[in-house]
């Protein structure tokens, strides 16, 4: 259907027509997404009784603390274990690896002890001594039940009813458990210098029998002596790292304030450097495709050779350098029309950013906002976290019948420890025993416990989400205050962020809830992608692999749109105070009716705010480099003795590019809401008095107008 003057109409929607009433963001607003508020705040009040009863129910000690064979804590206070704070294992030959002792429970007796043995002993050689000799007992007895005392008592009785352990042999704790005490002595592994032990059923067994267990322990014993060195270097170097990551954060702000007069500069430099790059390529192709005439063999095609693995063969043809040359010589020309066509539109972009580093400085408070929206993140980490973990402890203790005989039909059944005797099991399977197994329940709460761990990381990935667009919504608030302001910075009301927080949160938390909704839907699913391809990784079905891969990739796709359609929904609502799919689909059809100006601009912003990051990173990096290896010679003596001095230059590298992405994320921010209300400018105004212009003057500028209405220019 035609539009009025026989121009055809856009499938984008129709530009926004001019309203003399409109003066920038509105300030007589309505609640918006009521619906959505309202299930917000109800889920949130969810979330709090989902914590509340983990915490009735979880506890966090199951975690803190080993647990025996009875299903007491090692340690724990007023208790009969407050002094017995490490967990010792019967058997450690029946534990493969130290991640079955960790995570899941080995099949020998556990118990709580004070201290690790220190010496290779068998109950058998103790009951040999123990007529001339009691203080051998006495020190075998401390790894034995508590109250048993009959050191007479026969070895196959001992073992059958596991009274105490049929060995023992020098062990050092680590994780509150104890561990055999491995070490390497001429490349030979040892356990306190012995390669052989007894393991008191009259046996003389190799301590390679341990190598399964050993390997994993001796990496992490490792990693953690690393752990303690890397914990040294933080405690005498945390100062100079705090020194160095204010010293990002001023580079920061001093680059954010530069942009406003050396964007186009450093822009056009980067631009000149590829093309003369790019120049020098083809002159070098040509060189070398001249300076292979009438060498042997040159001549040859590509074909001719086939496929070679050494790579330089193919250097050796004139035809590989000239098709080097061919196809650089097509980037070039391609560059150079892109610029020679999108001149005027690289130029609004520069405009636009140095606009941007303008807006900053009117309304400098902006740049501290991220600190709130970290702390929000913070809390609901934490608050996800500590959750996690009272549901993941949530379980009453289940105790399961543990048999010498493999073919005990009751064996890994539930059992009551308090009534075990009482029953037959004991007499059909002689030396079973009623042992803690793990935590768990079968209870209603017990049996929906995954249910409630998905639920808690769904909320989580909204809370979150819901952060990170209040945020958003704040500061395209803040920054369009600025941009419709008709004479800067007089007409920019004041404490523009305070009042844009105060809009976002009174009346938009409904469409901020709701945007947030289907980007933590989306998240879910790609998390629930993850553990599926994780989990199916071992299999030889390629269709679902293959499948697998193809969601993964959709959705990872379309957390990227529903991320830029939100952005700058929150804009739009920020400006407008729309409900959240009006704005989604206004903003959406705005950039669709500038497409190439919002290509432009994307690149142009993510070069230079990448260059910044590079920059402060990299140059206080370099600085950090200099100053921990001493190569800074009037800070010789402040420099700290350091085991690793990677460990606070990495901190300091990181750190500094975090810090940078912050403030760079508020101008990343502050320069789409100016383009939105460019685009919007451009569509409201013409330019005449009537219809002013909002847009700065080397803005108008570059659209070529002549002059801007008397009343613009006094500002």
């Amino acid at each position: 259907m035609a539009r009025k003057g026989g121009a055809s109409a856009s499938p984008y929607g129709e530009p926004r027509k001019f309203d003399p009433k409109f003066r920038g963001p509105i300030h007589n607003r309505h609640c918006t997404d009521i619906l959505c508020c309202v299930i917000f705040i109800v889920v949130i009040l969810g979330y709090i009784a989902l914590g509340i009863l983990a915490w009735v129910h979880g506890d966090p000690r199951k975690v803190v603390y080993p647990t025996d064979s009875y299903g007491q804590f090692c340690g724990q206070k007023d208790t009969i274990n407050e002094n017995k704070t490490i967990l010792f294992y019967f058997n450690i030959l029946k534990c493969a690896s130290p991640i079955v002792l960790i995570n899941l429970q080995c099949p020998t007796t556990q118990l709580c002890v004070s201290k690790c043995p220190d010496r290779f002993a068998t109950y058998i050689d103790m009951q040999g001594s123990y007529r001339h000799n009691k203080s051998y007992w006495e020190y075998y007895r401390q790894f034995c039940k508590p109250g048993f005392n009959k050191p007479w008592k026969s070895v196959a009785q001992v073992i059958r009813d596991e009274d105490c352990p049929s060995m023992i042999i020098p062990s050092r704790p680590f994780l509150k458990r104890c561990f055999p005490d491995f070490s390497t002595k001429n490349g030979i592994l040892t356990v306190a210098n012995q390669t052989t032990f007894k393991d008191g059923r009259g046996k003389t067994r190799n301590v390679t029998d341990l190598r399964e267990a050993a390997n994993g322990i001796n990496n992490v014993l490792d990693a953690r002596s690393v752990g303690m060195k890397i914990f040294e270097d933080y405690a005498s170097s945390w100062h100079w790292i705090l020194i160095g990551l204010f010293i990002a954060m001023i580079v920061s702000l001093l680059f954010l304030v530069l942009l406003r007069f050396t964007a186009g500069v450093l822009f056009w430099i980067f631009i000149l450097g590829v093309i003369g790059i790019i120049g020098y390529g083809i002159w070098h192709c040509y060189w070398e495709y001249d300076h292979l005439q009438g060498t042997p063999g040159s001549d040859l095609t590509i074909y001719d050779i086939g496929f070679q693995t050494d790579f330089r063969v193919y250097l050796q043809l004139r035809q590989t350098w000239l098709a080097f040359m061919i196809i650089l010589c097509i980037v070039e020309v391609f560059i150079i029309l892109m610029l020679i066509f999108l001149r005027n539109r690289i130029r609004i972009a520069i405009a636009l950013l140095q606009e941007g580093s303008r807006a900053i400085g009117y309304i400098m408070s902006t740049l501290f906002y991220p600190i709130i929206t970290f702390v929000l993140i913070a809390i609901c980490i934490s608050y996800w976290a500590v959750t996690a973990v009272f549901l993941s402890t949530s379980g009453e203790p289940v105790y399961k019948v543990m048999a010498n005989q493999t073919l005990c039909k009751y064996a890994n059944l539930t059992c009551d420890p308090e009534t075990f005797n009482t029953t037959n099991v004991t007499k059909l399977c002689v030396g079973a025993q009623c042992t803690f197994a793990f935590y768990g329940g079968e209870s209603f709460y017990h049996k929906y416990i995954f249910i409630f761990q998905l639920s808690n990381a769904f909320v989580f990935l909204w809370l979150v989400n819901f952060a990170i667009a209040l945020g958003q919504c704040t500061l395209a608030g803040a920054f369009a205050s600025y941009y419709w302001a008709f004479r800067k910075p007089a007409d920019i009301p004041p404490c523009p962020l305070f009042s844009s927080f105060g809009r976002a949160i009174r009346y938009h938390t409904g469409s901020l809830a709701f945007g947030s909704l289907i980007l933590a839907i989306v998240q879910l699913i790609r998390i629930i992608l993850e553990y599926l391809d994780h989990k199916l990784k071992g299999t030889q079905n390629s269709f679902t692999r293959f499948l697998l891969c193809c969601l993964k990739c959709c959705f990872w796709c379309l957390e990227k749109f529903i991320k830029f359609i939100n952005r700058n929904a929150y804009i739009m609502i920020a400006i407008y105070g729309k409900n959240f799919c009006t704005s989604a689909k206004e903003a959406f059809f705005l950039l669709m009716r500038n497409v190439v100006r919002v290509a432009v601009l994307d690149k142009v912003t993510d070069f230079l705010l990448f260059l910044g990051k590079l920059l402060v990173a990299g140059g206080v990096g370099v600085l950090a480099f200099f100053f921990f290896t001493h190569r800074i010679p009037v800070f010789t003596q402040e420099t700290p003795t350091l085991n690793y001095y990677w460990v606070p230059l990495l901190t300091v590298i990181i750190g500094s590019y975090l810090i940078a992405h912050g403030f760079f994320s508020v101008y990343a921010m502050c320069v789409d809401t100016l383009f939105l209300c460019f685009c919007e400018d451009l569509e409201r105004n013409d330019g005449s008095t009537a219809k002013p212009y909002y847009m700065s003057a080397s803005l108008h500028r570059i659209l070529g107008k002549k002059e801007l209405s008397p009343k613009k220019a006094m500002g």
